[in-house]
């Protein structure tokens, strides 16, 4: 009898050890391949959400504010400065039925209103255009704001008063 031909699982014992390791060893190579290949750095869509400086864009508009002296004396918006801010993004283009700025025909009727009339739509809204225009300036640069519309589109409207310092 020769000894090439014998196996070399002898008892029941080596037959049940050699079942069980063909069988754990493999599962523990694939659970060590993937904590090798997921324990890199993950990048993915909107990984950068939570740097410093994304953190800080998203609270600037609320936590942002500034420091104004109480006894400094009001500084007034000039109207063009009104009307690019607020007016602009309607009356440049004539959006929503509002008459451009430089359109005389268009301003004609509205110009012969009188500035008050003009003053107080723009303050309590008309038509598509919401009250006070849609921002927050005062009363006084609305109506500076109405008199430079009005005088680009061939009015000749005089620049109010400002308002007494209280």
């Amino acid at each position: 009898m020769s000894d090439e031909h014998e196996t070399p699982i002898k008892t029941p014992k080596q037959l049940i050890t050699v079942i069980v390791l063909s069988f754990v060893v493999p599962i523990l190579i694939i659970v060590l391949l993937v904590k090798y290949v997921g324990a890199g750095k993950r990048t993915g869509a909107g990984s950068q959400a939570l740097t410093a400086e994304a953190i800080e864009s998203r609270i600037r508009p609320v936590a942002g504010f500034e420091l104004v002296d109480a006894n400094a004396p009001k500084v007034y918006k000039t109207g063009e400065q009104i009307y690019q801010n607020q007016c602009a993004a309607c009356h440049a283009q004539g959006v929503a039925g509002a008459p451009k700025v430089g359109d005389t025909a268009g301003w004609a009727e509205r110009l012969g209103t009188g500035l008050s009339a003009l003053v107080n739509s723009a303050l309590k809204g008309k038509g598509a255009m919401p009250a006070q225009a849609g921002g927050a300036a005062s009363d006084f640069e609305i109506a500076r704001a109405v008199v430079y519309m009005g005088n680009a589109s061939g009015g000749k409207l005089e620049e109010p008063e400002p308002p007494a310092a209280k």
